[in-house]
């Protein structure tokens, strides 16, 4: 199977690497195209629907690779996954690539994606029906009313995670790949083929798109590309509910900790400032790591270093998962890791530049005791 993924790798990254030239011409052609204005870092006429250069070479390289997995390998429900993933990535290509031409409404993007969603649930059965929740002894069943809400609810969300941080040139697409490098990682562990087969080839079509789109990009991903990696993502994970011994409820939100905990804060800080929790605004992390004086290329950087953080710490904590005891030192790193994205989020500004209730706490604390020290 070594041979099989590498071969599947190398196909996805030349078709990604030949795809992408002939989508950024069609791109002009049709007239999909990103002009600058007041929220948008680049300042010349760009064109999008790079995220269809990045599905060509992912479902080209898994229709060549089927037919050479051995017999029995894969079960009913990894074929019902790989099916899900394709036909529902479809809709959401599909969804993308018309936003990307005529900038769809919020809401009818929305309905798109439910219906992705809904074809992986109700079409592929497809579902989160196990939880293992921190401190249970063992997985739990999810009740069926609550497991296709569920499932539904994860999806659009990471869909929309993924989304949100499209921001810079190669931000979305690094942060995606690292992300399916760390399900990857994960899956060649437990030996779960079906995974590591649809991991290994979204990671060559992400790397043979990035030639092209890190700074200073030749072309946009658009909604078409961070909509269909987060849906690749959202399945993909997925498989986080589905592994009995080994991973935690929790796992999944590491992995895709930075666009999860982009989305939280950009939701917050809407709801402070009263808008609709849609709109656009210029309070993303991105945003705000520019306002401190960082570079295009350092700022994706750094993104992709904290992205790398959660990555690990994932699969960290799903190795640490197998015992009662492993399970409080999960709880103590994701309190730790709560903390420093509260103090983070604090110093950069990202919900709010005037109230940093940590960080005022902090540093009163010091003010006293060094005023204390001066009396004595």
């Amino acid at each position: 199977m070594g041979i099989l993924y590498g071969i599947s790798f190398a196909i996805a990254l030349i078709l990604a690497l030949i795809m992408t030239p002939i989508v950024k011409r069609f791109a002009f052609v049709v007239g999909a195209i990103d002009k600058p204005n007041y929220r948008k870092v680049h300042t010349r006429i760009m064109p999008r629907l790079g995220g269809l250069a990045i599905y060509i070479a992912f479902v080209g390289a898994v229709l060549i690779a089927l037919p050479f997995i051995p017999e029995g390998t894969l079960r009913s429900y990894d074929l019902n996954m790989i099916r899900a993933i394709l036909v529902g990535g479809s809709i959401i290509v599909i969804v993308g690539g018309l936003d990307d031409r005529f900038e769809l409404s919020a809401k009818v993007k929305l309905v798109g994606q439910i219906a992705a969603a809904c074809v992986v649930v109700f079409g592929f059965d497809v579902k989160i029906d196990l939880l293992n929740i921190p401190f249970g002894e063992s997985m739990q069943p999810v009740a069926s009313w609550l497991s296709i809400p569920l499932t539904i609810l994860w999806i659009v969300g990471v869909t929309n995670a993924i989304n949100l941080i499209d921001g810079l040139d190669g931000l979305a697409a690094g942060v995606s790949g690292i992300a399916i490098a760390t399900i990857l990682t994960m899956a060649a562990i437990m030996g779960f083929v079906p995974v590591i087969l649809l991991c290994t080839i979204l990671l060559g079509g992400v790397i043979g798109f990035l030639v092209y789109n890190f700074h200073p990009a030749k072309i946009f991903m658009g909604d078409s590309g961070a909509l269909f990696l987060g849906f690749c993502l959202a399945t993909l994970s997925m498989l986080g509910f589905k592994q009995v011994t080994i991973v935690s409820f929790v796992t999944p939100l590491l992995i895709i900790g930075v666009p999860l905990s982009d989305t939280f804060f950009a939701i917050i800080r809407r709801w402070r400032s009263k808008k609709p929790i849609f709109a656009p605004d210029k309070g993303h992390l991105h945003h705000c790591l520019q306002e401190l004086g960082f570079s295009h290329r350092n700022t994706v950087l750094i993104i992709w270093g904290i992205a790398a953080l959660f990555g690990g710490c994932a699969i960290v904590q799903s190795t640490l998962i197998k015992t009662h005891a492993a399970n409080w030192l999960t709880f103590v790193v994701i309190c730790v890791l709560t903390v420093f994205l509260q103090i983070g989020a604090e110093m950069i500004g990202i919900v709010d530049k005037s109230k940093r209730p940590i960080l005022d706490l902090l540093f009163r604390n010091r003010l006293k005791a060094h005023a204390e020290s001066r009396t004595k």
